[in-house]
């Protein structure tokens, strides 16, 4: 029999005792859509892989299995709704023993072959097989798994996020040459960030997906290898981390090449697990302080950032397979019932930040301004603080956003409305000469070029080189009469200026 795999670098629980949960118990509050479910496989070309149980050692390109939930219709499903064997069926696959015979996937796979457990196998979910995609465009959320996980781990909240128009894509957690990790961690970390990244441009093939409205969320390992990816990839607008290693092991994020804090600037939410007892802490050698430090949340300076404890929640307990089929831990652990009310808000808070994150949702903002209390969670259950991102001085590329944003037209308005904000602001002469001649230049856009020099003239009208920039623009789209007056302006600033004395040559013959 395969041993139990343990999430790495999280806690090593003993004193266990079975759990006796349900998905109706959890009482998930489903949205208006009904969910659609896919799972197929693809494979990046890019990278090779290896079935660790062939014993042949042969090169395959690395197979990405990939898990997609989806908003459909009433009328898109049909048969019944997934049973939770149908996703261990996935698990199977993704753990490479495809022919193991459904009976034994409580002795072999992770979880106790109880009773309880046998009983959750035949659960209905909420997710329909194949259903017909919903109508029009949806967000889209990528989910990184946790250590070694499967792509299914975290079903009832993907489901649940589907259920709310969100459509959710994951991939198993595999190893940069097999199905399981080496000992070189930084490795791992980016092999599964490079897999987060792939399902990101295979989420950009299905038309119902809004590209441009993208966040990732992630379990434990998977919040490392998220912060990699929101690193290097500008459509990452939102991170969510499920008690994500990140919190306990800033130092691996430190290897990364990639990795910088202050590249952190979108959204960051951060749902964390309940004060480990110290108990534990001796008992399993852990160190105290992972229980109040949080280097790289204190680190964040240029995102808004939420920060949410659990005190009813173990580390375990923040995914769908662990609510329903870990063993309890005797020493720290609470009760079922108050374990499947917290996993609810851990669903709600996701919910409603993404909502306000991605679709600029006004009452989900507020949910998440409120605080625990004020959003009718019970006494003692989370506790909450965010954090804003610090003040920076306007910056002429923040001039140069708006102002790209209108199409470089009403310059004048928008710089009295900028400096009526920001009153220390100005404009450095050489950046709007530079991004005069960059758009003058392009026949697509040298009415928007000629905009920023008259702007630029009368911030400096003192400025020989602005004048004859600008004389140049007009010259460019054949307005030699305006051409000829900036050139003679330019003259008058500085009569030394040998290009407006010969280009006025040439066009007065």
């Amino acid at each position: 029999m395969r041993l139990t795999m343990l999430l790495v670098l999280i806690l090593f629980q003993v004193n266990r005792i079975a759990a006796q949960t349900s998905l109706k118990e959890i009482n998930l509050e489903n949205g208006k859509y009904k969910v659609g479910f896919q799972h197929y496989t693809t494979s990046d070309s890019t990278r090779t892989y290896s079935r660790v149980f062939d014993y042949t050692n042969q090169k395959v390109a690395r197979p990405i299995s990939v898990s997609m939930w989806y908003p459909s219709s009433q009328n898109g499903v049909s048969g019944q709704p997934l049973e939770v064997l149908d996703y261990f069926e996935i698990l199977k696959e993704e753990e490479e023993w495809e022919h193991l015979p459904n009976e034994q996937i409580l002795n072999w796979f992770y979880y106790s072959n109880t009773p309880e457990n046998q009983k959750h196998l035949v659960e209905r979910t909420t997710a329909y097989a194949n259903a017909e995609f919903g109508k029009g465009k949806f967000p889209v959320i990528i989910y990184a798994p946790s250590f070694q996980a499967s792509s299914i781990e975290n079903f009832a909240l993907c489901e649940y996020l589907a259920s709310h128009g969100f459509v959710v894509v994951s991939s198993p957690s595999r190893g940069t040459e097999t199905r399981w990790f080496t000992n070189n961690t930084a490795m791992e970390i980016e092999t599964q960030a490079r897999d987060v990244e792939f399902l990101m441009k295979e989420a950009g093939k299905f038309p119902m997906v809004d590209y441009e409205k993208m966040a990732i969320m992630g379990f434990s390992f998977g919040g490392l290898s998220n912060i990699i990816v929101q690193n290097r990839n500008d459509k990452v607008k939102a991170i969510v981390s499920l008690d994500g290693t990140e919190r306990y092991q800033y130092g691996l994020l430190a290897q990364s090449a990639f990795f910088d804090p202050r590249k952190i600037d979108v959204p960051y939410l951060h749902m964390a697990q309940k004060d480990i007892p110290e108990t534990v802490l001796k008992e399993d050698k852990i160190d105290p302080e992972l229980n109040t430090k949080f280097q790289l949340y204190d680190s964040i300076s240029n995102a808004k950032s939420y920060r949410l404890k659990f005190h009813h929640l173990t580390h375990s307990y923040f995914s769908t397979l662990g609510v329903l089929f870990e063993n309890r831990d005797k020493r720290q652990d609470k009760s079922d019932s108050e374990i499947m009310a917290s996993y609810k808000w851990v669903a709600e808070y996701a919910l409603n930040f993404l909502k306000a994150t991605l679709n600029k949702d006004e009452i989900a903002l507020n949910f998440m301004e409120k605080g625990s209390s004020g959003n009718g969670v019970g006494n003692g259950l989370v506790s909450q603080s965010i954090k804003q991102p610090a003040k920076s001085a306007f910056r002429f590329q923040d001039f140069n956003d708006l102002a790209s944003s209108q199409n470089y037209k009403n310059l004048f308005q928008l710089y009295d409305a900028t400096i009526e904000r920001h009153p220390s602001f100005k404009i450095p002469e050489g950046n709007l000469n530079v991004l005069g001649l960059q758009l003058v230049f392009n026949p697509n856009t040298s009415s928007q070029g000629i905009n920023v020099f008259l702007l630029a003239t009368k911030l400096y009208p003192n400025s020989a080189n602005l004048y004859d920039s600008l004389a140049e623009g007009y010259l460019f789209i054949g307005d030699r009469e305006k051409a000829i007056e900036s050139f003679e302006k330019s003259l008058e600033l500085n009569p030394q200026n040998q290009n407006a004395i010969n280009r006025l040559e040439q066009l007065k013959k």
